[in-house]
Parts: C-alpha cells; sequence; structure tokens
C-alpha cells in the first residue's frame, strides 16, 4: 500500500489525471493519497472529484485532504510535485515584464527570464518541501512535474532529495516522427538524450534499421509543404498549424538531430527565431501565447473534464508518474525518460546538472542509462543551457543577485536582444515585482 504525497494537489486536471493513473494498476488500487495545497477550496474541489472517482469504481484506496505539509509527506513513499508558485500573478510578470523589454517569450517557463525567475519562485517553495521530507519521509522519491524541470530537479537533488523529473515530450515528439514517417506503433524504437525539452533523438529505429536519413529528409519535406501551404493561404492544411515545425527542422539541420519540445517552446531557447514580430511569425505562424491561453482558461469546461476524469474507465495516460510507482512497487522492470543528476551519465555535460535519458525503473528505483558524449553540435546548445541554469541554481541556493543577472544575461535569446544594462533594469523590475515570493533575496 504504497502513500503517494500530491503537492499542489489543486490543479484541475492534472492531480486527478495521476490518481486514475495509479488505480489502472491493479497492484497500487489500495493506495493510500495524500492531498496537500495552500488553496483549501481548490484543494476540496480535487478531493471530491477523487473521492468519487474511488467510490465509483468500488477501490480500496484512500484519499485526504490537506493544507498542512508535514501532515502530507509523513511516511509518504512518493512525493509528486505540481505546483505553480504565485499562480497567475507571478506568471504575468515573468512574461509581460520582458516584453516591455521586446522579449517576446511564447511560454517562458524554462529558460529565459520568465523561466529563471520561475525557478527561483519554486526553489523557495521547495526549500520547504526538502526540510519536511528530510524529516518525514526521508527515503521517498520526489516525482518532479513542475516546470523549469532542469532547474527544479537539480535544486532537489543537490539538497539530498531522491529526485526524478518527468515530462510528455518525449512521448509525443516520438509519436509525431513516427506517424510523420508512416510507421505503425509497435514497429519503432528511439533513443533520447540531452536535457528537458531539449534533448536530441540520437536513434530512431524501424523493424531494427536506422531512419534517422528518411527522418531528416521527411521533417524538411514537412516544413516545406507548411511553406507552400502558407503561401497559397491554405492555413486549413493540418500542418499549416504547427508551422511544420520549422523551428525544429532548422535546429536539426544545424545539429544533426531533432529535438523533443514544440517549435513554440524551442524558438524562445535560441537566438534565431524571435528578435521581430516578422522573423517570429515567418517560423512560427500560429500564435502561440501559454499566458494567455492560461489567462483564459475555460474554467466550466476544466470542472467538465475532471468530472468525466472520475466517471472514465480505469486506463493509464502517457504520463510516466504512475508506471514509476508500479514498477517500484511491484519490481516491474519498466524503461522510461526521467531528469536525473549527471552522474558521469552524458559525459559532455556538466556533471551534477539534470539530464534527461532513458532510466531503468524496479523496485531498486530509476536506474540511468549511460548515454556518453553528445553529438558535438548538440552538447553545444546543451551547454549553454546548462550555463544558465546552473547560475540559477547557484543563485537560488545562496540568495545572489548577481547570479540572476549573470543567469538571464547568458540566456541566448535575451542576450540576442537585449544590453547588458538593459538586463540590469529589466531584472531589477522583476524582482520587485516578484519579491513577495522570493524570500532568499529579502
Amino acid at each position: 500500500m504504497p502513500k503517494i504525497s500530491i503537492i499542489g494537489a489543486g490543479g484541475y486536471v492534472f492531480p486527478l489525471t495521476l490518481i486514475r493513473d495509479v488505480l489502472s494498476f491493479p497492484a497500487l488500487r489500495d493506495a493510500q493519497f495524500s492531498l496537500m495545497d495552500i488553496a483549501p477550496a481548490n484543494l476540496e474541489r480535487t478531493y471530491k472529484h477523487a473521492q468519487n472517482l474511488i467510490a465509483g469504481h468500488d477501490l480500496p484506496a484512500t484519499v485526504e485532504a490537506t493544507t498542512d505539509l508535514r501532515t502530507s509527506l509523513e511516511g509518504a513513499d512518493f512525493v509528486v510535485v505540481t505546483f505553480q508558485v504565485g499562480g497567475l500573478e507571478a506568471y504575468e510578470h515573468d512574461v509581460e515584464i520582458p516584453r516591455k523589454y521586446g522579449l517576446d517569450q511564447c511560454v517562458g517557463d524554462t529558460l529565459g527570464p520568465g523561466g529563471i525567475f520561475r525557478g527561483l519562485r519554486t526553489a523557495a517553495a521547495l526549500d520547504e518541501i526538502i526540510g519536511a521530507m528530510h524529516a518525514e519521509c526521508p527515503d521517498a522519491l520526489m516525482i518532479q512535474y513542475a516546470n523549469p524541470m532542469g532547474i527544479n530537479c537539480w535544486y532537489s537533488s543537490d539538497a539530498g532529495i531522491k529526485t526524478v523529473g518527468l515530462c510528455h515530450s518525449v512521448q509525443g515528439t516520438s509519436e509525431m516522427l513516427a506517424r510523420y514517417m508512416g510507421f505503425e506503433p509497435g514497429t519503432w524504437t528511439f533513443k533520447v538524450a540531452g536535457i528537458n525539452h531539449q534533448a536530441w533523438f540520437i536513434e530512431f529505429k524501424h523493424n531494427g534499421e536506422d531512419v534517422l536519413p528518411l527522418l531528416r529528409r521527411r521533417m524538411n519535406e514537412v516544413a516545406e509543404q507548411a511553406r507552400k501551404a502558407r503561401t497559397e493561404g491554405n492555413t486549413s492544411d493540418e500542418l499549416y498549424g504547427g508551422g511544420g515545425e520549422q523551428v525544429r527542422t532548422a535546429i536539426m539541420n544545424l545539429t544533426g538531430y531533432f529535438q523533443t519540445e514544440s517549435s513554440h517552446h524551442a524558438s524562445e531557447y535560441l537566438p534565431y527565431f524571435r528578435r521581430s514580430p516578422e522573423e517570429t511569425n515567418a517560423w512560427v505562424p500560429e500564435r502561440w501565447d501559454y499566458y494567455e491561453i492560461c489567462k483564459n482558461h475555460d474554467f466550466e469546461g476544466l470542472e467538465r473534464r475532471a468530472a468525466e476524469l472520475a466517471e472514465a474507465p480505469l486506463d493509464p495516460s502517457h504520463e510516466y508518474g504512475a508506471y514509476i510507482i508500479d514498477s517500484m512497487t511491484t519490481n516491474t522492470p519498466r524503461v522510461v525518460y526521467g531528469n536525473v543528476p549527471n552522474t558521469g551519465i552524458i559525459t559532455n555535460l556538466m556533471p551534477g546538472c539534470s539530464v534527461e535519458v532513458p532510466s531503468l525503473v524496479d523496485a531498486q528505483g530509476i536506474q540511468p542509462t549511460v548515454v556518453g558524449d553528445l553529438p558535438a553540435a548538440c552538447a553545444g546548445i546543451n551547454a549553454g543551457s546548462v550555463a544558465v541554469q546552473n547560475c540559477a541554481v547557484l543563485a537560488a541556493q545562496t540568495g545572489d543577485r548577481d547570479l540572476v543577472y549573470a543567469a538571464v544575461a547568458l540566456d541566448k535569446y535575451t542576450s540576442a536582444m537585449l544590453t547588458l544594462d538593459e538586463i540590469g533594469k529589466m531584472v531589477d523590475e522583476m524582482f520587485e515585482a516578484e519579491a513577495q515570493w522570493l524570500p532568499q533575496f529579502s
């Protein structure tokens, strides 16, 4: 009977998805869920849906809801972190202040000023969780779902917490690539390695044969088809909406390898794609602004979706979390893609940083695959991102504001757009706006 503590359980959909995923496994149907959130009303909503899910399927699982962190963590086997410190109020500062300075982040949750400040806010909250875990469940595995994944996992691991960070970009991108190449399910395999949101398909095989040349050729065809469709005004073409993955295809042509995160995300990690509205529109023609999406959520629709999840059949989603919990509980071996400390796993990236690699999971826990050297260009791009993350992690650990300026200045998109003086003014403005969530810098 594993105890699973979900910290930040007041979300509409994801906490219920995780609970439903866990209960899809027969060996976990007596699991004990402890839901924790600082927002009582949101917590109560998730609690009621979880109760309905358990009762509707007549399961022996139990669920509790608490606003007390230590109560939730006491005796936990797994601690799932899924929160956004400061919510939309803080997120608005992450994206709108940089926009005043000419930085148009379409997401702003991984790198750049938005990702860095989100990481600093999260670190302040993680400090409390880490301290409570050392006291209440020192052997528990932290399953990190919050962004910025690389910064968060690095910070928790450095504090002595067993941590794995989970994303769905590997699963989603592999399925997209197989679909574009016309492969039937079960006929293809792949190997990915790098850092979160910037990992690389260093292998792709169809019926055991290398198809990386086909992948490169096919994705260039897709990008060209999308450009042609747009020129002809054919906005109904299914390739048009995502811009035919022109950004990721360009990065692939530079490095030789396709990366895991979408073209929207990828466009803000490098200096080549968002320097003017015209340039941005050429690379990612469909405007995608995650802050605006979040601000304009259909909350009635999300509530309906939560109710549907509570009533739906028990089938696991493609999220890795429940598979890890089942494998560690039942000693069932599985391979997942996890973000783990770089202890000689990727040999041409900085030791200790968070890397995303295939990992065996069983009763012994998370056992990452040693990859060795990444291709040089892939490692070069990752190394720039790791430098940003390193400064952000050290800043969060020490309260050193100078390291925050350095982290933002090292970001490739930011440095392509702003002078050092402009970066300093922008960072000062963000510090002032977000001071309530950054106690380590007070």
